[in-house]
């Protein structure tokens, strides 16, 4: 006798995949062969039916993926609503290259992203308000907390409710500790994360973990650079959102805002409309795709 129901994929590994369903705990599932027959491989955060075949040890099989909102490549999941970057002020230091490089990739698979700045305290009130102004400017959310005061954390809680969040952020910045704090408060189901745990798979494998209700994390492995996604360069700029305003301004049609003369977006920036470093990881990120080889 089986029963079938619903409930979201939050770590596939070895051919295996754990299921959460709501209120009733995590199932490990085996997928179905049609599945890989007509080359399709389940996500992590693909919601999925299953048969349960032994409530008693949580088994089950994926017997239908539902239509996904998204797939994300880098990291490979399904059904992202956002993602929640996370970088420290200071200790270390920030690298806005790699902020503004991960904002193209989020960009390019149309994934919002909130900007987190962990260890507040040890920054200046004009510095943290600066960098406020400079992301919000090209459309994200930005945040400023220290867990070591534990400031700022219920407007993280409010912003990741009854959504499914990707963490991501370099080593040292706090992303775990943050991780941590957001899952100790989930009301633990049977079956809950801690059947399958944080083991040694977790560093190369994305993983969801339910908060509570419909709310989850996906915490993906510290990364210290990104590939950038397969761009012509001259589609960059549109990834850079602060630049849109000045789209058509520019004396050249199809200006990408490099070496051309009276060109809008470099006007902006040298009256202070545009950010100069973000400018600057522009640039970097255009030579980088211009030095692709093509095959």
């Amino acid at each position: 006798m089986t029963d079938m129901t619903r409930g979201k994929i939050i770590k596939g590994i070895a051919g295996f995949y754990y299921v959460h369903v709501e209120a009733r705990g995590i199932y490990e599932c085996k997928a179905k062969g049609t599945f890989r027959n007509k080359n399709i491989k389940p996500l992590v955060g693909d919601n999925v039916n299953i048969d349960i075949i032994d409530e008693e040890n949580f088994k089950g099989n994926i017997i239908e993926i539902l239509e996904r909102k998204n797939e994300l490549i880098r990291p490979a999941a399904a059904n992202i609503d956002q993602a929640l970057l996370v970088f420290a002020l200071k200790e270390p230091k920030p690298n806005f290259n790699l902020l503004d490089r991960f904002l193209v990739v989020m960009a390019y698979q149309n994934v919002p992203v909130i900007v987190c700045f962990n260890k507040a305290e040890l920054e200046e009130a004009a510095q943290k308000e600066r960098l406020r102004g400079i992301y919000e400017n090209c459309g994200c959310k930005v945040l400023f907390i220290s867990i070591y005061e534990n400031t700022g954390l219920d407007s993280v809680r409010e912003l990741l409710h009854d959504r499914t969040t990707i963490l991501a952020g370099p080593s040292g910045v706090g992303k775990s500790s943050l991780t941590n704090i957001l899952l100790s408060g989930a009301k633990m189901e049977t079956g809950d994360v801690s059947r399958i745990g944080r083991g040694r798979h977790t560093t190369r494998h994305s993983e969801i973990f339910n908060m509570y209700g419909k709310s989850y994390i996906c915490d993906t492995p510290g990364f210290t650079s990104l590939m950038l996604p397969e761009l012509e360069k001259e589609e960059l700029r549109f990834y850079f959102p602060e630049f849109a305003r000045e789209e058509g301004q520019c004396r050249f049609n199809g200006c990408v805002h490099v070496n051309e003369p009276d060109c809008a977006v470099k006007a902006a920036v040298e009256a202070g409309q545009i950010s100069r470093e973000r400018y600057e990881s522009y640039l970097q990120l255009y030579e980088e795709l211009k030095n692709i080889k093509k095959y």
